[in-house]
């Protein structure tokens, strides 16, 4: 492989306009196309084959204008007083008339007062008005889908919400008025910024640093609008391209690093520019495609979870990477080639440029020697850190709430007011035959669900069919809808069992009935998904974790490496899950306003996350001591100087993975916010104490062991030569033959 991969570096290197232009063009193209079609992203949740969806599919079929009414635009305004609401007439009248003023409103006459309303119809009087008269409910729907809501509508209703909450008067909202049009951009300008400070610190010269910037740029461009078009064949959830630029932009921007610093250092022995580029591309390029290689396996693995959106998370972010191993190993030789000898201008004095020669004494050259002469120590140092954060994750809760912060104020009060349930309603669905009369079947449900636990107002719990007549919700109906609101949140294991206690009723619709019944709507899918998702994590940790292993054994040609890397990864992912469950949901240091549970499915999202960025680093920085050792270094020399010449790079590229995961806690979305945190607390753990502390303290304590294949085995992997033992020898008979100046072919 790293004869082919310095092929195609030189070629891109000396044909460098020709490269370029096919990436513009390409992009040009990509570009063009997705203004053409228009394509839209969703935000639909679908779970195939479970009883969630197949209720739901029920509900849209019998029920049309009742799942039509689901999607459409609307918000909950909750107002609040200590001293009661009866007290500010006046605000809330002001407010109700700033409310009409709003767009593509459906019920602006019927948008009124919650104490007027109480006072004139005392039988709605609970569903407005709560806490003794201290909160008030107003629901603001619109005639349009919740996916249309403009930026203006929300900065509007936000607005109001800001200039009505005076004099004592609290006002919040949650819904879709309060979807915040902040995009990632702020998150992603922040990613790259801090990318390309630490990268002058890495290069040492202002010229170098923005040759990974651009690449990346381009890379991540060219994967958000490839998603983008891909909307335009199947259905693609909207978080899909939120993903895909988080990481789309750390491993772009890491792959092309190391190209880069490897390009530098060859700098000092290659003939040519050129064969620079190709030795750089055929050696850390090798690297950087087996470790792609890895992240690709991690995520697009994620299909067998039988989740759409997170299959979807998976591949977008899949093919993000795809994206930046084929910058890193083609449009970065070409950059490097228009550039020229100025690549490395504008050097920074006082600043390390990192091609100085093996002997000159470095930071990750002493902790090497140090590392290697106390390995105990230091390894049992390292996994003690991991093993105190991952403490917090044996109390880990799961959930699947996706409310801004924004929001949390509002669904505070409603919780005060009217319960944590309101929000998050079961809809029962029941379908018999055609021309089979629904009624017996849907009073029986109704009288076994007023006898269940943990539901709101039972009492006042009513089916509606889907007949005509002079009743049209009930005379001759086939279908019935019974909407059974929690008193608990949609998240929470109590409206689970709620939900699980109503479907076990469905044996006896069947049978007594001949009807089918089950849940359907949001909380149901969501609930469901959370289920689904715990039963998948362990087969989804062995079918990654064995795939990754078989990759990793023939990049290093060792059973013991992969084995001690896999092992490292699982501490450091327990970590990662402890801290996030001690920030996130236990609120400890109080940087989360709102504690709660950790997102369902982010623990197997990061496993695969997780282990895939865990594997770059362990292929980055072990390859090199692998390469010292088949160059006939001893097994502890050439641990020290593999670190010597990948600490430095491993060290950037793990600082700005952290930097852009980190910035994206700065979005209002939780899951957004809760996923930065993780994704940058594992790569802290895995890329500073694993990679850096325990392996090369494990490896040393291995010694040559840590190399050991049997030979049966020898025999049947094929060699990939990623550390291009075979190239150099290749090179180096090419060298010695112009140096005699007798031709040579290669």
């Amino acid at each position: 492989m790293a004869t082919y991969l310095y092929r195609l570096g030189s070629f891109a290197y000396r044909r460098k306009y020709l490269v370029v232009g096919v990436w513009i063009l390409a992009f040009a193209a990509i570009l063009g196309t997705v203004a053409a079609t228009d394509p839209q992203t969703s935000n639909n949740f679908s779970l195939p084959g479970t009883d969630s969806q197949r209720a739901t599919d029920l509900m849209a079929e019998d029920f049309p204008a009742i799942s039509q009414q689901q999607e459409q635009a609307s918000t909950s305004v909750l107002i609040h007083a200590d001293d009661g609401l009866a007290a500010h007439d006046a605000d809330i009248d002001a407010l109700i008339e700033r409310l009409r003023t709003l767009p593509d409103l459906a019920n602006g006459d019927a948008l009124a007062n919650p104490v007027t309303v109480a006072e004139q119809a005392p039988e709605q009087a609970a569903s407005v008005l709560g806490d003794d008269g201290r909160v008030g409910l107003i629901q603001v729907t619109q005639s349009i889908p919740m996916a249309d809501q403009s930026t203006e509508s929300v900065d509007e209703f936000k607005q109001i919400i800001a200039d009505s909450s005076v004099n004592g008067l609290q006002v919040e909202g949650t819904g879709s008025l309060m979807t915040s049009g902040v995009e990632g951009s702020a998150s992603e300008a922040i990613g790259f910024a801090v990318a390309f400070v630490v990268m002058i610190i890495a290069f040492g010269a202002l010229v170098a640093s923005f040759i990974p910037i651009i690449t990346a740029l381009v890379g991540v461009a060219i994967s958000l609008n490839l998603l983008t078009l891909g909307a335009a064949i199947v259905d693609v959830n909207e978080m899909v391209s939120m993903i895909a630029s988080m990481i789309g932009i750390a491993v772009a921007i890491d792959y092309s690093l190391f190209i880069v610093s490897r390009y530098r250092n060859e700098l000092n022995t290659s003939r040519s520019r050129a064969d620079a580029a190709g030795r750089a591309v055929g050696t850390a390029g090798s690297s950087v495609v087996f470790a792609g290689l890895t992240v690709v396996i991690a995520l697009t693995a994620l299909t067998i979870v039988g989740v759409p959106f997170i299959s979807q998370m998976g591949i977008g972010a899949a093919i993000a990477v795809i994206v930046s191993v084929l910058c890193a190993t083609t449009l970065i030789p070409a950059v490097l080639g228009i550039f020229g000898r100025f690549a490395f201008a504008g050097r920074i004095p006082g600043i390390r440029h990192g091609d100085e020669p093996d002997s000159k004494e470095s930071n990750g050259h002493r902790w090497a020697k140090f590392a290697v002469r106390r390995p105990l120590p230091v390894a049992l140092a390292g996994l003690a850190v991991l093993a105190v954060a991952a403490v917090p994750m044996t109390r880990m809760e799961l959930g699947m709430s996706f409310t801004p912060d924004a929001q949390r104020p509002a669904l505070e009060l409603m919780r005060t007011g009217f319960g944590e349930g309101v929000n998050g309603p079961l809809f029962v669905v029941l379908s018999g035959q055609d021309g089979q009369d629904i009624a017996p079947a849907a009073d029986d449900a109704i009288s076994f669900i007023q006898g269940l636990n943990n539901v709101a107002d039972p009492g006042q719990l009513m089916w509606t069919g889907n007949g005509t007549g002079a009743m049209p919700s009930q005379e001759g109906a086939t279908s019935a809808l019974i909407r059974v609101t929690p008193q608990t949140a949609p998240s929470s294991t109590e409206t689970h069992d709620l939900m699980e206690a109503i479907r076990a009723h469905a044996d006896t619709s069947s049978s007594q009935f001949g009807v089918e019944l089950g849940v359907a709507g949001e909380t149901a899918i969501l609930s469901d998904m959370s289920s689904k998702l715990d039963s998948a994590l362990i087969p989804y940790l062995i079918v990654v974790v064995g795939l990754a292993f078989l990759i990793l054994m023939l990049v290093f040609r060792s059973i013991l490496v992969p084995l001690t890397a896999t092992l490292g990864f699982l501490f450091s992912v327990c970590a990662t899950f402890g801290v996030t469950v001690a920030i996130f949901q236990e609120g400890w240091g109080g940087l989360i306003q709102y504690p709660l549970p950790i997102i369902s499915f982010l623990p197997i999202f990061l496993v695969g996350m997780v282990f895939g960025l865990a594997m770059d680093y362990q292929v980055f920085l072990v390859t090199r001591m692998r390469e010292e050792y088949v160059h006939g270094a001893s097994a502890k020399d050439a641990i020290v100087t593999g670190f010597q010449h990948g600490a430095r790079v491993v060290t950037s590229a793990a600082i700005i993975m952290i930097s852009v995961f980190a910035a994206f806690m700065l979005s209002p979305d939780t899951v957004g916010k809760m996923m930065g945190f993780a994704l940058a607390a594992a790569v802290f753990f895995d890329a500073f104490i694993i990679r850096m502390m325990v392996i090369p303290a494990v490896m040393s304590m291995l010694g040559d062991r840590a190399w050991w294949l049997p030979a049966w085995l020898d025999r049947i992997l094929p060699n990939v030569d990623v550390e291009g033992e075979k190239l150099r020898l290749e090179l180096d008979a090419r060298d010695l033959a112009l140096d005699s100046d007798r031709p040579v072919n290669v």
